[in-house]
C-alpha cells in the first residue's frame, strides 16, 4: 500500500470531484462534507507518509510506470513515465499543500452561491497542487502545473469581487506567458535528453533526474553541455534557463512580473487568496530549485549576480507598495511579492543555509500568508469593507481578532519567535556567506535586503495602529453591529495557523531535518556540476 500513498494524495480529491459531477446542485452540505472528508484524508495519508520518511534519503516513496511510448522513426522513440516521489524539498511543501487546503475547503463554508461548482473546481486544484510538487517527469509536472491554470481562473472570475474579471483574465494571461516559455525550454531538454538505460537505441526522456545528468546529454545537439549552440549574444543553454526562469518567477511573483498578484488577491474570495498566496506562489519557487537550476547549473552559477538582484528589488519594491496600500488585502499580497523575494536571494546564494533559508521561507510564508488573509477575510465577511484608514480602534470590540493579528503581523515581519524570523536570518546568512564562499554574491546586496526588515515592521505596526488602537470609530458605510469577535469557525481556521507560526520559529528543526540534507547535496551539485561545465566550454 505504501507504494501508491502519493498517488493517493493526488487522485483522491479528483475522483470526489467525478462523483460530485453527478450530484445534484442542490445537494450543498454535499459538496462542504465532501470536500472536508477529502482533506482530511489526505491529511491521514500524509501522516503515514511522514512516519516512513527517513530523514536524509533522498528521493523516496518513489513511483514509477511507463505512461506513454511511442516510435518516432529515425528521430527514435518518445518517452513519458508517470514518476512521482518525494524528498527534502518536496515533502515540507506537499504537507503544507493538505493542511491549506483543509484550511480553505473549512474557510469556504460561507459561499452560497453555485457551491457545486466551486467545490469541485476547489478539488480539481487540489490534485493538480499535490501533482506539481511531487512529478518527477517533466511533462507529467507541465500537465499538472498547466491544470491549475482553469481551476484558479474560473474561481477569481465567478466568486471574485467587482472586477473579478479583469483580475481573472489578467492572472490567466500572465501564468499562460510562463507556461509558454516554460514549454519551449521543456521541447529544446526533450530533443537535447537521451534516456541512457536504453543501449543501442535513441529514447528520449522527460525524466528530470536524467535530465540533471550532463552526461546524459545528446552529442552536438541544442542543449549540449560540452558544445551548446549559440544563439546571438548568448548560448542556448543560457536561453534555455532565461526561459524557465521566467516562467517561474512570474509564478513566484518576481518584481516587474508581479503585477497580476494583487490584482488576483483582492477580487479573489478570502479561500482563493489562501490557496493562491501559500501554496502557487511557491510553485514558482519549487520549479526553479526542481528544475532549472539542477538542469542546467552552469547557466545558474552565470545568472546567479542578477537572480539575487532581482531578489533584493522585489523585497524592497514590494515593502514599498505594501506601506503605500490603503487596502488591507492589497498590503498584504504586496507583503507577498517582499517576502518572496527572500526566496530568489536565498536561491542565488548557492549556499546550504541560504538555499535551506530559502526553501524554509516557502513553507514559513504559506503558513503566515494563509492566516494573514483570513484576517482579512474576516473583516470582509463583516463590512464588504478592507479600507484601512475606515477602521480604528478595533481592539477594544475584537480581543481575540487583535490577538491573532498581532501573530500574523508580528510573525510576517519577521520577529525572533516566529518561524519568518529563521526563514529570513537563513536567507541573509547565505547572502552573506555566498562572497566568500562562492564569490557569487557581494555582501552590499544582503546588506540592502535587510531594508525589507525595517519596511515590513514598519507598514505592518502603522497598520495596527491605524486599525487597532487608539478611540474606536468606523467610517464609511459600517454597520456597528458586524463588528463582533471571532465565531467558532473563525477560530478552527486560524489558531492552527498562528500556532504552527510559532512552533516552527520555537522549533525549527522539525523542519530543517527536512530541508537540511537537500539543501547540502542541492548546493554542492549546483557549484560543483556548474563549474566544471563553464570551465569545459
Amino acid at each position: 500500500m505504501h507504494h501508491y500513498l502519493i498517488s493517493l494524495l493526488i487522485f483522491i480529491p479528483l475522483l470526489a470531484a467525478l462523483v460530485a459531477l453527478f450530484v445534484s446542485a442542490g445537494a450543498k452540505h454535499y459538496f462542504r462534507y465532501s470536500a472536508l472528508l477529502v482533506s482530511l484524508l489526505q491529511l491521514f495519508v500524509v501522516v503515514i507518509m511522514l512516519g516512513m520518511y527517513t530523514t536524509g534519503g533522498g528521493l523516496q516513496l518513489v513511483e514509477k510506470k511507463n505512461w506513454i511510448t511511442l516510435s518516432l522513426g529515425s528521430w527514435g522513440i518518445l518517452k513519458a513515465e508517470y514518476f512521482i516521489g518525494v524528498d527534502g524539498l518536496s515533502l515540507p511543501l506537499v504537507v503544507l499543500s493538505v493542511v491549506v487546503m483543509l484550511i480553505a475547503t473549512i474557510s469556504s463554508w460561507t459561499i452560497e452561491r453555485n457551491v457545486k461548482g466551486y467545490f469541485i473546481l476547489l478539488l480539481i486544484l487540489n490534485t493538480a497542487i499535490i501533482g506539481s510538487f511531487t512529478a518527477l517527469d517533466f511533462l507529467l509536472f507541465y500537465l499538472f502545473f498547466e491544470f491549475m491554470l482553469l481551476p484558479m481562473f474560473f474561481l477569481i472570475a465567478i466568486w471574485g469581487g467587482a472586477r473579478r474579471e479583469y483580475a481573472s483574465i489578467k492572472f490567466f494571461l500572465y501564468t499562460l506567458l510562463g507556461s509558454i516559455f516554460i514549454l519551449i525550454a521543456m521541447i529544446a531538454l526533450y530533443i537535447s535528453v537521451h534516456d541512457p538505460s536504453y543501449s543501442g537505441e535513441l529514447v528520449h526522456s522527460f525524466n528530470l533526474i536524467n535530465m540533471s545528468d550532463p552526461a546524459n546529454f545528446i552529442s552536438n545537439s541544442v542543449l549540449d553541455p560540452n558544445n551548446p549552440w549559440q544563439i546571438g549574444p548568448l548560448d542556448a543553454r543560457l536561453w534555455a534557463f532565461l526561459l524557465l526562469f521566467l516562467g517561474f518567477a512570474i509564478k513566484l511573483p518576481m518584481v516587474p512580473l508581479h503585477t497580476w498578484l494583487p490584482d488576483a488577491h483582492v477580487e479573489a474570495p478570502t479561500p482563493v487568496s489562501v490557496v493562491l498566496a501559500a501554496l502557487l506562489l511557491k510553485i514558482g519557487g519549487y520549479g526553479l530549485l526542481r528544475i532549472a537550476f539542477p538542469i542546467f547549473p552552469d547557466a545558474a552559477l552565470y545568472f546567479s549576480w542578477f537572480i539575487g538582484l532581482m531578489g533584493v528589488i522585489s523585497i524592497i519594491y514590494g515593502g514599498m507598495n505594501a506601506m503605500a496600500s490603503k487596502d488591507l488585502k492589497r498590503l498584504i499580497a504586496y507583503s507577498s511579492v517582499s517576502h518572496m523575494g527572500y526566496v530568489l536571494l536565498g536561491l542565488a546564494s548557492f549556499t546550504a543555509e541560504g538555499v535551506a533559508g530559502a526553501v524554509y521561507q516557502m513553507v514559513s510564508h504559506g503558513i503566515i500568508s494563509a492566516l494573514l488573509f483570513l484576517i482579512a477575510g474576516v473583516l470582509y465577511d463583516r463590512t464588504h469593507d478592507r479600507t484601512i484608514n475606515n477602521y480604528s480602534g478595533l481592539s477594544s470590540r475584537m480581543p481575540s481578532y487583535t490577538a491573532v493579528v498581532l501573530v500574523g503581523f508580528f510573525a510576517s515581519m519577521g520577529l525572533p519567535g516566529f518561524s519568518g524570523f529563521i526563514a529570513e536570518i537563513m536567507v541573509f546568512l547565505g547572502a552573506f556567506h555566498s562572497g566568500s564562499i562562492n564569490g557569487l554574491l557581494p555582501e552590499a546586496m544582503a546588506v540592502i535586503a535587510t531594508a525589507g526588515l525595517i519596511l515590513s515592521a514598519a507598514y505592518y505596526l502603522w497598520t495596527l495602529q491605524r486599525m487597532f488602537f487608539g478611540p474606536y470609530n468606523l467610517k464609511g458605510n459600517i454597520s456597528d453591529d458586524a463588528m463582533y469577535d471571532l465565531n467558532k469557525r473563525e477560530y478552527v481556521v486560524m489558531v492552527p495557523l498562528a500556532l504552527a507560526a510559532l512552533v516552527f520559529g520555537i522549533f525549527p528543526q522539525l523542519v530543517i531535518n527536512f530541508i537540511d540534507p537537500f539543501a547540502q547535496s542541492f548546493s554542492e551539485f549546483v557549484l560543483a556540476t556548474g563549474k566544471s561545465l563553464t570551465l569545459n566550454l
